[in-house]
C-alpha cells in the first residue's frame, strides 16, 4: 500500500541499512548542502527575513521532512515559490506573524495528512503547475533587481509587480557598476561551471568566488555583514512564537496559503523525485512530515519548510539511497553554520541575487511552454491564465484559476466521447456475434438507446436530450449502459427522469449491462424496481421482451 502513514525512514531501517548506504547517503548530503548553504540565505534575504532563518529552517526543517516524511529522497527547506508569500505576510504581520501562521500551517498539513488528502494534490493539471512556477519565477527576479544592480532606493519597496518595476525605474540613475558586476560575474560562473563542470557545486564555488573578488579589490558593494551585521554562530533556543487569538486570526490567510502552497510543492518535489528513482512515495505521509518539519522550523525561527525539487533532484543525482541523506543534509547545513558562519558577512547580496537570478531563469520551463502551446489551445489558455494571474494578482487565485479552468476544459473534453445511439430497431448482438456487430429487428413497440464513454455532469444535457424523444407509441424502453465504466449522480438524474416520463406513459424499461456500482448509483437516485429492470447483458433485456437475434452469415445480416 503505498499511502500507508509510516516515514521512509522506518521503511528503510526495517529493510536494513548497511555501511555502504550510509556512505553514499553521507556524500549526497554533502552535495546537497553545499548547493543549500547559499540558496537557503538567499531565500531568506529575499524573503525579508534575516539569512539565519533560512539556515534554520533548512537545519531543523529539513531534518524533519527526512526523518518523517513519506519520500526516500525528499529534500526539505526554504523554497524561492514561498518569498512572496513570507514577504507579504512579513510585511503585514511583522516576524512573531510569520513565526506563527508558519506553526498554523504545520497543523493543517498534518490534519491534511491524517484526512489521506494528499493523493488530490496529483489532479491539478500540468499546465497549472508549469503556469504557476514560471509566474513565481518572475516575481522572484522582480524582487532580486534592487540588490542585482545595488540601488539605493527610499521608502518601502511595492509588492505589486507593475509598482515595484515603477518605483524601481525611479531609481536607476542610482545603478551601482561595482554592484552589477558582482552579480553578472556571479552568474557567468554559474553557467561555466554548469557547462563544463555540472558535478562541481556551482552556486558555492561562485558566492565564494564573488566575495573573495569584492573583498580583496575592495568593491563598495552591500553585503551580508553591512546590512545585518553577518549570522549567529550558535544553534538558537526553541521558542514558541507570540500567541493570541487577535493575531491567530490576522495570519490565518497566510497559514492556509503556505499550507496549500506546500502541499502541492512537497509533492510535486516527490512526484518528481519518484520519476528519477522509480520509487513511489506515501503522500498522506509526507503532508504530515512536512507539517511537523513547519511547526519545528517555527519552534527554532525558522520560516515555511517545502519539499524543493532542485535540492531533491540532486539529491537523487548525487546516489542517495534513503532519507538519511537529507537527515545528513541538514546537519551538514549546522556544521557549516557554527564553523563558517563569520565568513558569511563577507558575502555580497548582489552575489546572492545572482544566485536567485539562475533559479528564476531555471523555474521558467521554456521547453515546457513551448510544448503546451503547441500541442492544444485549451493547455495554453490555463497556462497563461495562470501565469498572469499569478503575477498580477495572487499566488493561491492563479492556482485556483488555473484549476477551474482545466477541470472545465477536462469536462469539456470528456463530454465529447460520451456518445448516445438511439436505435429504435436496431439491435447489438452479444460478444459471442463478434464485438459489437449490429443486427436488425421491425419491432416498432420498442425503443433502444446505446450510451457510450463516462456518463458524468459534462453530459448530462445532451444525454437528456436524446432520451427525452421517448415516445407514446413504444411498449418497451431498452438502455444499454454495458459501455459506461463510470456515472455520476448528475447522470443518474438524467436517467430517472427518462424512466419516470416512461412510467407515467406506460411503458416498460428495462436497464442492460450496468455495472455495480452504475446500479448503485442509479438505485440511490430510485431508478430501481418496479419501475425498472434490471439484465446483466443485452441480450438478455432483448430477449426479455421477445426480441430474437437474426442468423448472421458471414457480413450479411438476414433479417
Amino acid at each position: 500500500m503505498t499511502d500507508r502513514l509510516e516515514p521512509k525512514f522506518v521503511s528503510v531501517l526495517k529493510e536494513g541499512y548497511t555501511l555502504s548506504r550510509l556512505k553514499a547517503d553521507a556524500l549526497a548530503g554533502l552535495t546537497v548542502a553545499i548547493v543549500a548553504l547559499p540558496l537557503s540565505m538567499a531565500i531568506a534575504i529575499s524573503s525579508g527575513v534575516t539569512p539565519e532563518r533560512g539556515l534554520y529552517t533548512a537545519i531543523f526543517g529539513g531534518f524533519v521532512v527526512s526523518l518523517l516524511g513519506g519520500s526516500r529522497f525528499q529534500i526539505g527547506g526554504p523554497a524561492g515559490a514561498f518569498i512572496v508569500l513570507v514577504a507579504a505576510c512579513v510585511a503585514r504581520n511583522g516576524v512573531e506573524g510569520l513565526i506563527l501562521a508558519t506553526m498554523i500551517s504545520g497543523l493543517f498539513l498534518i490534519a491534511a495528512g491524517f484526512l489521506r488528502l494528499g493523493k488530490y494534490i496529483k489532479y491539478i493539471p500540468y499546465p497549472v503547475t508549469v503556469g504557476f512556477t514560471a509566474g513565481i519565477g518572475v516575481i522572484i527576479f522582480s524582487g532580486e533587481i534592487h540588490d542585482l544592480f545595488g540601488l539605493t532606493t527610499q521608502g518601502k519597496e511595492p509588492g505589486p509587480l507593475i509598482d515595484k518595476l515603477i518605483y524601481l525605474y525611479g531609481y536607476m540613475g542610482t545603478v551601482s557598476a561595482q554592484a552589477t558586476a558582482v552579480a553578472v560575474f556571479t552568474i557567468a560562473v554559474i553557467l561555466l561551471m554548469k557547462r563544463f563542470m555540472p558535478n562541481w557545486p556551482g552556486l558555492l564555488i561562485a558566492v565564494g568566488l564573488s566575495s573573495v573578488l569584492a573583498t580583496v579589490l575592495g568593491l563598495h558593494v552591500e553585503t551580508i555583514g553591512t546590512r545585518f551585521g553577518g549570522i549567529p554562530d550558535a544553534i538558537p533556543v526553541p521558542n514558541l512564537p507570540q500567541m493570541s487569538l487577535d493575531l491567530a486570526l490576522k495570519v490565518l490567510p497566510d497559514a492556509i496559503a503556505f499550507a496549500l502552497l506546500g502541499s502541492i510543492e512537497s509533492l510535486l518535489s516527490a512526484v518528481v523525485a519518484d520519476g528519477m528513482s522509480g520509487r513511489r512515495h506515501r503522500s498522506s505521509m509526507e503532508l504530515i512530515g512536512q507539517g511537523v518539519a513547519n511547526m519545528t522550523s517555527a519552534l527554532f525561527g525558522g520560516i515555511c519548510v517545502t519539499g524543493t525539487i532542485a535540492r531533491t533532484a540532486t539529491n537523487v543525482r548525487a546516489g542517495a539511497t534513503s532519507p538519511v541523506s537529507g537527515m545528513l543534509h541538514a546537519v551538514f547545513v549546522l556544521t557549516f553554520l557554527l564553523v563558517a558562519a563569520p565568513l558569511a558577512k563577507y558575502i555580497p547580496l548582489a552575489a546572492l541575487a545572482g544566485v536567485l537570478a539562475f533559479v528564476c531563469y531555471n523555474m521558467i520551463e521554456k521547453q515546457a511552454i513551448a510544448a503546451l502551446f503547441r500541442s492544444s489551445w485549451g493547455d495554453a489558455i490555463v497556462l497563461s491564465a495562470t501565469f498572469l494571474v499569478v503575477i498580477f494578482r495572487d499566488l493561491t487565485e492563479g492556482i485556483l484559476v488555473g484549476f477551474v479552468l482545466g477541470a472545465f476544459l477536462f469536462i469539456e473534453r470528456m463530454a465529447k466521447h460520451v456518445q448516445v445511439s438511439e436505435q429504435p430497431g436496431d439491435l447489438f448482438a452479444d460478444d459471442s456475434e463478434g464485438p459489437e456487430k449490429p443486427f436488425r429487428t421491425t419491432d416498432p413497440d420498442t425503443a433502444v438507446y446505446r450510451i457510450s464513454g463516462v456518463f458524468f455532469f459534462g453530459a448530462a444535457a445532451t444525454v437528456a436530450s436524446v432520451l427525452d424523444r421517448i415516445a407514446d407509441r413504444h411498449k418497451n424502453f431498452i438502455l444499454d449502459c454495458s459501455s459506461v465504466p463510470f456515472m455520476d449522480s448528475s447522470a443518474a438524474n438524467v436517467i430517472e427522469g427518462a424512466v419516470r416520463k416512461a412510467h407515467r406513459n406506460g411503458i416498460r424499461v428495462l436497464i442492460a449491462g450496468a455495472s455495480p456500482d452504475a446500479r448503485s448509483i442509479l438505485e440511490a437516485n430510485h431508478v430501481k424496481a418496479p419501475e425498472v429492470e434490471y439484465f446483466a447483458t443485452f441480450k438478455e433485456a432483448a430477449a426479455a421482451v421477445h426480441l430474437q437475434p437474426p442468423r448472421f452469415d458471414g457480413a450479411n445480416v438476414k433479417a
